[in-house]
Parts: C-alpha cells; sequence; structure tokens
C-alpha cells in the first residue's frame, strides 16, 4: 500500500517510543537508495518505494537493555548475549507496534547460505543518512596501493561508539514521493583524517581510535554486578 508522510512518521514514531528507552534510535529509508549502490547480486528483493528503517545501539543500550536482559536470562543457556539481546528488544517492539503486518526484520549476524550477509549494514546506515560510511574511494589519491582498507561508519553524536543492529522492511509500505534521502554528515570531511580514520580501523582496531574521538553524551554508570566473561565486542563497535 502506498503510504503518507503522515503514515511513515507514524512508524518512526511507534519504533522510537518502543525502542529509544533502551538505548537504540531509528533511521528510515527507501530500498531504491539502498539497492541503488550496489550490484544486483546484492540487492534487496523489494519495490524501490518500500520503506526500510535502520536500527542502531548507542552507548546507552548497554545499561537500558543489555544489563536488564541479563540480569533477566540467568545466565543459563544464553550464547552470543549482544545478539539475543537485541533480537528480544527489536522483534518485542515490532510485534508489539505493529501486530498482523508485514515486517520482514533481517539482524546484522545473519547470513545467506553463502555466508554473505543479509544485508550490508554500513551501507544501509549511510544511505539513510543515520552515519557516514568512509571507504577508500572517498580518499583523493589514497596513500595503499596493496593493500584493502576496509570501511567503517561514523556516527554524528557517538563517533564509533554504535552499532548497525537490524534493518527492518514494511513489505506493503511505500515511502511516497514526499520522502527524500537524507545526506549523512560529514564527521571527517578532511583528507588526512579520513587517512587515519581507515588506517585506524584496519591497523589499530584494538585500541582507541578516531572512532571513539567524539565525546559521549553521558558516561556509563558503574554497575557492581559481575556477569561471566561474555563476547562484548559487538556491543559498540
Amino acid at each position: 500500500m502506498a503510504a503518507s508522510s503522515d503514515s511513515v512518521e507514524k512508524i518512526i514514531g511507534a519504533l522510537e517510543e518502543s525502542l529509544s528507552g533502551l538505548g537504540f534510535e531509528v533511521q528510515p529509508l527507501k530500498i531504491g537508495w539502498y539497492n541503488a549502490v550496489l550490484p544486483p547480486s546484492l540487492a534487496l528483493s523489494y519495490p524501490d518505494d518500500t520503506l526500510a528503517v535502520v536500527v542502531f545501539s548507542t552507548p546507552s543500550m548497554f545499561e537500558k537493555a543489555f544489563l536488564p536482559f541479563m540480569e533477566g536470562q540467568g545466565f543459563g543457556g544464553v550464547c552470543d548475549p549482544i545478539d539475543q539481546c537485541v533480537r528480544h528488544c527489536v522483534s518485542s517492539a515490532v510485534s508489539q507496534c505493529f501486530p498482523g503486518q508485514q515486517v520482514e526484520v533481517i539482524y546484522d549476524f545473519e547470513l545467506m547460505p553463502n555466508r554473505r550477509p543479509r544485508f550490508l549494514a554500513q551501507t544501509a546506515a549511510h544511505v539513510s543518512g543515520g552515519a557516514f560510511y568512509y571507504q577508500q574511494s572517498d580518499i583523493i589519491e589514497p596513500p595503499w596501493t596493496d593493500r584493502k582498507m576496509f570501511g567503517v561508519c561514523v556516527h554524528p553524536r557517538f563517533g564509533g561508539w554504535f552499532a548497525i543492529r537490524s534493518l527492518l522492511v514494511f513489505a506493503d509500505v511505500r515511502g511516497g514521493s514526499n520522502m527524500l534521502q537524507p545526506l549523512p554528515v560529514d564527521c571527517v570531511p578532511s583528507r588526512e583524517g579520513r587517512v587515519k580514520l581507515l588506517e585506524a580501523f584496519n591497523l589499530h582496531w584494538t585500541g582507541v581510535t578516531e572512532t571513539s574521538s567524539r565525546r559521549l553524551k553521558r558516561t556509563l554508570r558503574d554497575r557492581r554486578t559481575t556477569f561471566p566473561v561474555l563476547p562484548l565486542s559487538g556491543l559498540l563497535c
């Protein structure tokens, strides 16, 4: 069905009401924006005007969603706890906000049989305007001639301290002509800064890098709770 701008705003508003209190952000896009920058083999099989929403986690997700989720699980039989927490939060929001509506939920950790990701998270983030996806092609005369440098997204508020968690595709909803594609904020405009960013991400990714240089809006409180060793590397990436 075609959707008015009011309908799209209602969908985004419902998701924000359900997820923002858990430390998530949402950003709408059209499937055509995503498919336009990818080869046909990676395109999503929906009409170009189909509404989709990217879901991001922010630093506060640790306290607002992950810790309560782990406490509730009691550490019993939970593998990949970050992924499980995200699935729980997002699927609950979709089922509560859109009962009976056709919504495909694709998570960043899901793979196709050929081991490709089901969607390219950083591409979706960029075309939605939610984060700038810096790639080697964004640098004039890149200094690396014999090395592939992988790209990285930078959020305008959180730098690299966020993650792209899922893509929601509203199969029966069309964005309409009033839904215009926003440009992501260029947080690293200089050539030198982009070179340093990609080198930090590709060569020094275990340390504090340019992606974490921006001040967070708040700091995490010290929680006097002991957890077993968990794969938390996916929380902030």
